[in-house]
């Protein structure tokens, strides 16, 4: 979605009383962390064998439950910064679609994946009004989930294609490691310690 039909979408949301405050559309393309290591969490797609990203998504349950028992998550750190329960709806919400993305790849010859507004979709669905202790259930279920689905790819599966709404093509080794930056980022957001530390 263009930054101004994003913006317009918002700013209606938020005129019904939706929504009081939203953060700043995230517009970038984030395809380069394939490429480059990230300079904000530090994570390296090109050192992740995509063989592992089953266990290292498992190994982010525990520190996104720790962090969403703590006094004040749902509190945000500034009013244009997600809360900590904000993140962990975005994290589940990105587990349950990439899931389902992966198994139209599995499933069908290079797929094209319908769009998916992460900025909107906090707005309707109220991330900010979310329960702390029902996120963390719903988190730790989409993570196994998406983990179980990695787990059970076979070796002549890892270049099969899928193609996303901006055009971006990936093969599922790229799109899982593309995945779990996204993931581990946000939970450097939360906590901020690197990428992977938590292993």
């Amino acid at each position: 979605m263009a930054l101004v039909a994003k913006s317009a979408t918002i700013a209606a949301l938020i005129a019904k009383g939706q929504v009081a405050v939203t953060i700043t559309p995230d517009t970038k393309d984030w395809t380069w962390v394939l490429e480059d290591a990230c300079p904000e969490c530090g994570f390296d797609a090109r050192t992740v064998p995509a063989g592992e990203v089953a266990s290292r998504v498992r190994a982010t349950v525990p520190v996104w439950l720790e962090a969403l028992s703590r006094d004040g998550a749902t509190v945000r750190p500034r009013p244009d910064v997600w809360s900590t329960t904000e993140y962990a709806c975005h994290v589940r919400d990105v587990h349950r679609l990439y899931t389902q993305r992966l198994a139209l790849m599995l499933a069908q010859d290079d797929p094209h994946f319908a769009n998916w507004d992460q900025d909107v979709t906090a707005v309707e669905e109220r991330y900010d009004l979310q329960d702390p202790v029902v996120v963390a259930g719903e988190l730790a279920a989409a993570s196994e989930a998406m983990a179980a689905a990695y787990d059970a790819i076979r070796d002549d599966q890892w270049q099969r294609t899928g193609v996303r709404g901006d055009g971006a093509h990936f093969t599922v080794d790229s799109f899982a490691r593309y995945f779990l930056h996204d993931v581990e980022h946000h939970l450097w957001d939360v906590t901020g310690r690197p990428a992977g530390t938590w292993i």
